[in-house]
């Protein structure tokens, strides 16, 4: 039930209210004139306004002005026993959500309640979402600790509070709309929309509307207009994936919205300006794509402004533990089960494992294993058999002249016993060190050479 301020300056008008609403089961404080009343407001943040026009000391509408300043969303009723349609218009305007006029009946005050509920239930549950997506979005819940992740993280913190464009680029299942998504809602724009277009998904034609909209009859088809995603991104963030994946035309005219902020909607000479930041990805290299003719140079150089890059999965190995754990607790929870945890040989088996479907797919097998499981541990048992196979190979005998260097190939199997070991140890330097039969400093050293610590780290 809701908080209701009742205000009136004829005293049987609050106490017939208050005991209606009191029985109704809401929470109800009177006010005789406007200046008691909007200080109650500022001290007990009521859900509801019931306020008369005609008062002493503050009006009706003077009120509401303050209220509505105070908090927008805050519902207003305003009573009134002189109605005019001029007077009803000025506080619609002023942000009024019902109007009701003196004498009224129980039946009346009723339908309006019941209105007035459902708005609050949909402004909270609204409201609860916005929350929900801005914690479960925020860059700081990207898990990883890694050197590479390490530099996705400041770079992220660079570009947070901007409108600079920025390309995400990284393999396919390495997170990038994760990126997107928490650049958007940890910066300047999180109560903007953010809206998402797979430019792969769609053909040229479908594209260019989906982007840009279009006016009726513009095309065979087209029986109504279409707001574009760019309209509906104004003031937020659009977030455009596989950008690889476009056509020339469409790259043309999406290089003059990167420029100038405005185009027309298809079928119409009408030119539309937007505020939207630009967030684009792929998994393409996009200056191979240049160097072919796929790709527009120019283009690529307004999308280009602030890079990240999101490493592979094989190139974290050390983050494999904490997002097998990370899903395990997701996926656990959402599937009602008790797996508390994998066995030290089923860890040591993902960490392994070169994944060449990157985080989504160690998410989807994490998930696969806790249906498949009898048990409260994941164990051996449960992963597909493929991932019990050497899939990595190190070559130890010299194919081609030139094709692998000897230093490259001892950095490589150094690098993985290094990542191994910490896996084994919890990540815990010393102990690691000795299992590899190094000392600590060799062992640092090593790590920074290889990206597996930041210097964030090494001083924790």
């Amino acid at each position: 039930m809701s908080n209701i301020l009742v205000v009136d300056d004829k005293e049987v008008m609050c106490n017939f209210l208050k005991e209606f609403f009191e029985k109704e089961g809401h929470s109800v404080i009177t006010a005789s004139n406007g200046k008691q009343a909007l200080d109650f407001f500022r001290t007990q943040n009521p859900d509801i306004v019931i306020t008369d026009m005609k008062m002493p000391k503050m009006s009706g509408l003077e009120l509401l002005v303050e209220i509505k300043k105070d908090n927008p969303e805050t519902i207003v009723i305003m009573m009134t026993a002189f109605a005019t349609i001029e007077s009803a218009v000025e506080t619609m305007k002023e942000g009024a959500y019902d109007y009701i006029i003196k004498p009224f009946s129980l039946d009346q005050i009723k339908s309006i309640m019941h209105k007035v509920e459902e708005r609050i239930k949909l402004i909270n549950e609204n409201k609860m979402l916005k929350t929900e997506l801005q914690t479960k979005y925020r860059f700081e819940n990207i898990i990883g600790s890694s050197g590479k992740m390490e530099e996705v993280y400041t770079m992220m913190g660079k570009v947070m509070n901007n409108k600079t464009t920025v390309l995400v680029n990284g393999e396919t299942g390495t997170g990038k709309e994760l990126v997107a998504r928490a650049l958007h809602y940890s910066g300047i724009r999180k109560n903007k929309p953010f809206v998402k277009i797979n430019c792969s998904a769609l053909p040229e034609n479908l594209l260019e509307s989906e982007l840009f909209g279009h006016v009726k009859g513009a095309f065979t088809g087209a029986v109504n207009e279409r707001i574009g995603r760019f309209e509906l991104a104004d003031g937020g963030t659009l977030f455009l994936d596989e950008i690889g994946d476009i056509s020339h035309n469409i790259q043309v005219k999406l290089l003059r919205v990167l420029q100038f902020k405005e185009f027309e909607k298809i079928g119409s000479s009408h030119t539309t300006c937007v505020d939207v930041r630009i967030i684009a990805a792929t998994n393409l290299d996009l200056e191979e794509a240049i160097e072919d003719g796929r790709f527009r140079k120019d283009l690529y150089y307004r999308l280009n402004v602030l890079p990240i890059l999101m490493p592979s999965l094989r190139e974290r190995v050390s983050d494999v533990p904490l997002l097998a754990e990370h899903f395990l607790h997701k996926i656990s929870k959402e599937l009602g089960n008790k797996v508390k945890g994998f066995t030290k040989e089923a860890l040591s088996l993902l960490v392994q494992y070169s994944w060449p479907g990157n985080v989504r797919e160690l998410e989807n097998l994490i998930e696969r294993a806790c249906i498949m499981t009898d048990g409260d541990m994941l164990e051996v048992k449960d992963f597909p058999a493929y991932l019990k196979e050497k899939d990595i190979e190190i070559p130890l005998t010299i194919p081609n002249v030139g094709a692998y260097k000897l230093n490259d190939i001892i950095d490589k199997i150094e690098k993985k016993m290094i990542e191994e070991a910490l896996v084994i140890t919890g990540g815990q330097q010393t102990q690691a060190s000795e299992l590899l039969g190094i000392n600590r400093g060799s062992l640092i050293y090593k790590m920074k050479k290889f990206n597996l610590i930041s210097e964030k780290s090494e001083e924790e």
